[in-house]
């Protein structure tokens, strides 16, 4: 019986968490394991590594590769999608802080009616 608090499936749902075997993560992807070496030796993506030198990929890593796979499909070098995801990334956060600013300057300030 597994104590109540420390079930080991809720890493599952960890984005960051390396759950996934490079086989595992090439099938979800559809692409072949050679595909995710190659991100890994331009240093686009960073697996961990099991004990036994074995790539493991999280959930985020996964988005990541198809994000790239992606460009890669419509054209773009390695080196061109490494910077355009980066810069998708940079603007979604942009925009998250200019929306979290936005909503604290309608709030009313203490001491107002």
């Amino acid at each position: 019986m597994i104590p109540e608090g420390s079930d080991p499936l809720r890493r599952l749902d960890d984005p960051d968490y390396p759950a996934l075997t490079m086989s595992q993560a090439a099938e979800l992807l559809g692409v072949q394991a050679a595909f995710l070496r190659s991100l890994d030796s331009a240093g686009v993506l960073h697996p961990h590594r099991s004990p036994g030198g074995h790539r493991r990929y999280s959930r985020q890593q996964l988005v990541l590769a198809a994000r790239v796979r992606v460009l890669l499909d419509d054209g773009h070098p390695l080196g061109s999608a490494e910077v355009i995801v980066g810069l998708q990334d940079e603007l979604a956060s942009a925009r998250a802080t200019l929306s979290r600013l936005r909503d604290r300057s309608r709030r009313p300030l203490d001491g107002e009616p």
